[in-house]
């Protein structure tokens, strides 16, 4: 598990959200650019995600002024894996969220 994984799990287990900019702090990401490099692990991971059927952990992150919401390209994305097929996003965060939570209070 790299630490964007550790991260992810450790925020998944305690059942909190984090913003992609205090995400790159977190994990002491170099910028310019850092952003940039946060959202291509994402992708990867939900790439990884949605290949094995679970919950999209990239879901625990939120723009910072997107109201606790991610950001657009997380809907993009999970649109191209066949995740997001809906025009109800808050309803799709809030269901991806309660899934990974449950997975991560089992474990």
């Amino acid at each position: 598990m790299n630490e964007l994984e550790a991260r992810l799990a450790t925020l998944a287990a305690q059942q909190q959200t984090t913003t992609y900019g205090a995400l790159v702090r977190d994990l002491a990401i170099p910028g310019p650019g850092a952003i940039a490099k946060l959202t291509a692990a994402l992708e990867l991971l939900m790439e990884h995600d949605a290949a094995h059927g679970l919950p999209l952990r990239a879901v625990l992150c939120a723009g910072r002024l997107a109201q606790g919401m991610p950001a657009q390209g997380f809907f993009d994305k999970a649109r191209a894996l066949g995740r997001f097929e809906s025009v109800d996003a808050q309803g799709f965060v809030t269901t991806e969220r309660q899934r990974l939570f449950a997975l991560f209070a089992a474990s």
